[in-house]
């Protein structure tokens, strides 16, 4: 089946109204971060939900209205654990979740368990377990500068990707997978999130530049793997976006898609240098 799509050029979708929703939600968070921390684990909480919303249905073939809802119940409940138990708390309400999966599912019969069970915990697995570390580093000291210099490093990807890849952009990196994506566009997202990177580690964390310098590049690495894996599932599913809910965006995993990722390596370097 053929749609037709408005050709955006080499941004791939509508910049203004992507810029605008994108402004929109980076205040969103950033209020609900230095207001107070436990409210950007409930805004985290939601997105969860609205992610699986749309991964359920999408991933798991033939999905019951049963599972679907639980899977929606039990991705916020996953980052409220992170919230309320820290790493304990995230890993038993992960585990916890999948057993209960597993449980569950024996109700909708034999028919495609092992597909249903399995993907069920996949969505489990890559939207709220990785969601779950980003609540884990807002409740460390210093904790709202923390996310907001990860949200800031990822972005940095996505930003010097699109500007470079746009005005320079001639040598696709992965033409299967992402079209749009070309090796000028990532050499771009490295410059500048070597920048914001030592930047942020001499400015706000007052550290060691080289530092920033290494987690930059580590991240800009992982956003632009997390960005392809989602392009791939999308591939693999036959479908454009993952969903319609964020004008110029797509649907929230298509915003979330680099931020999960690196929401773990983000809790893993910044613990590891500050």
């Amino acid at each position: 089946m053929t749609t037709n799509q408005p050709d955006y050029g080499k941004a791939g979708r509508n910049l203004p109204v992507a810029t605008a929703v994108g402004l929109g939600l980076l205040a969103t968070v950033v209020a609900s971060l230095f207001i107070d921390t436990r409210y950007f684990a409930l805004l985290a909480a939601f997105a969860m939900t609205l992610a699986a919303r749309e991964l359920g249905p999408a991933l798991v073939v033939g999905l019951s209205a049963r599972m679907n809802i639980l899977l929606q119940v039990l991705s916020p409940a996953i980052v409220v654990g992170a919230a309320v138990g820290g790493v304990n708390g995230l890993l038993s309400t992960f585990v916890a979740s999948s057993l209960l999966i597993l449980a569950v599912r024996l109700l909708d019969g034999q028919e495609a368990y092992v597909h249903q069970a399995t993907r069920s915990i996949f969505v489990l697995a890559y939207a709220p377990l990785l969601a779950g570390f980003a609540v884990l580093l807002s409740t460390q000291e210093n904790g709202a500068w923390k996310v907001l210099a990860f949200i800031l490093l990822t972005a940095a990807t996505d930003l010097g990707g699109y500007a470079a890849g746009a005005i320079f952009g001639r040598h696709p990196m992965a033409p299967n997978i992402s079209p749009k994506k070309s090796w000028e566009g990532f050499f771009g997202a490295l410059i500048l999130q070597l920048i914001v990177g030592i930047a942020l580690w001499l400015y706000v964390f007052e550290q060691p530049w080289w530092q920033g310098a290494l987690v930059g590049i580590a991240m800009m690495l992982t956003a632009t793997v997390g960005d392809l894996v989602e392009s791939m599932i999308k591939r693999d599913l036959g479908i454009k976006d993952m969903g319609s809910l964020l004008p110029g965006h797509g649907g929230v995993m298509d915003r979330l898609d680099s931020l999960l990722l690196n929401a773990f390596i983000a809790w893993l370097l910044f613990g590891f240098f500050l």
